[in-house]
């Protein structure tokens, strides 16, 4: 017995000397067969033309993106803003964008919020609003919002509370306050203006910073302050609000004490994501902050309204003292995107009007003086 339990022993250990020492001489008769087999594949042969079509999608993404930032500085930071209720760290992202050839001294500041599923860099080259940066001198700011705070970089524009849109309110007025302080812009030209959710958020920051802002541009927009909640928010975006658009903006400011905030609204006809009734009552909101209308919705004396229709899109301007204040486009054929853009770019679309040439072409004639008017902050 233990002679037959000493040769199974033996047999078993050269069984494991023989897989221990065969891994070795593995390689010197597998190696060759590897390439042998990938040089004979035909697939090989066929592979240009199937890389031909990826090549042509990634140059006319580079293309719009190397001009988006055009001949300036494109620079990325975070901004530590004043912590907040519920916001132990209050950080904000953006991006700003410096034009050359012009001083930056008193040069007018756009400050641009991005819509859901966005990012700064993805605004920029969807609106190519650096370009015009270039050519008419002024610089651009895109805050940005982070995935930790909503998971596709939503806004939360239907809540002002500090813990949430308020907070971001207050964090993206910290931020341009500082970036106009550092390289001191023109204080009397800061310009806002958002696409869907940051037009949202834009809404909020010219309804309750009216001191900051010399006029706002809402793409896309949802009706302000109807929604307090995400759900509420979809039904805005759907249907519009229910209520009196005039009692909305009477419920959250002072009108009579508020220093007006001059407006230009586009929206796509055909948006199936925000309904255009939402431009209407948007319009009617400004209107009303602007006194336009009386509390009842009566038109006051002296203003006028003009419409136009040019290249597919309804503009109408709501004139007082021989001043544009407020300018409606609804843009015919567009669903929910930027008129005018890079349509390379997700919520961005060729047709239209440049929806950018539009804002800065309304924003060039605003100017905010400081001090007419008393500072606002948020509760």
């Amino acid at each position: 017995m233990p002679k037959s339990l000493t040769k199974l022993w033996l047999r078993g250990l050269k069984r494991l000397v023989a897989t221990q020492i065969a891994p070795p001489r593995a390689p010197k008769t597998r190696a060759p067969a590897r390439p042998v087999r990938a040089k004979a594949a035909k697939p090989v042969a066929a592979k240009p033309k199937i890389s031909a079509k990826p090549r042509v999608t990634r140059e006319s993404r580079v293309r719009p993106r190397a001009s988006a930032w055009a001949a300036g500085k494109w620079s990325r930071s975070f901004h530590s803003a004043p912590p907040a209720a519920g916001r132990f760290v209050n950080h904000l992202a953006y991006a700003l964008y410096l034009p050359t050839g012009a001083s930056l001294t008193d040069m007018p500041l756009v400050v641009m919020m991005h819509g859901c599923q966005q990012s700064a860099e993805e605004f920029a080259q969807g609106t190519r609003i650096n370009l015009l940066a270039d050519r008419f001198g002024f610089a651009v700011l895109y805050p940005e919002q982070s995935k930790t705070a909503h998971v596709h970089r939503c806004w939360h524009w239907y809540e002002d509370s500090a813990n949430s849109g308020g907070g971001e309110a207050a964090a993206v007025v910290s931020l341009v306050r500082e970036i106009v302080a550092l390289h001191h812009f023109d204080s009397e030209r800061i310009y806002l203006a958002g696409m869907s959710a940051g037009a949202g958020l834009a809404a909020m920051l010219a309804v309750k910073y009216p001191s900051l802002f010399a006029a706002v541009g809402l793409h896309s927009g949802v009706v302000f302050g109807d929604a307090n909640s995400a759900i509420g928010a979809m039904d805005a975006m759907r249907r519009g609000t229910r209520s009196d658009p005039v009692g909305l903006i009477d419920a959250a400011v002072d009108v009579a004490d508020y220093p007006g905030m001059p407006a230009i609204i586009v929206h796509g006809e055909l948006d199936s994501v925000v309904s255009k009734i939402n431009a209407e009552q948007l319009t009617t909101e400004f209107l009303r902050l602007n006194r336009f209308i009386d509390a009842n919705g009566a038109w006051r004396n002296g203003e006028r309204r003009e419409e136009t229709q040019a290249d597919g899109t309804v503009v109408t301007d709501y004139v007082k003292g021989g001043r544009r204040v407020i300018k409606t486009c609804i843009v015919r054929g567009l669903g929910h995107a930027w008129s005018g853009g890079d349509d390379t770019v997700q919520f961005h679309s060729s047709k239209g009007p440049d929806a950018s040439a539009m804002l800065w072409e309304f924003f060039k004639y605003q100017r905010r003086v400081q001090s007419a008017v008393r500072d606002e902050t948020l509760v």
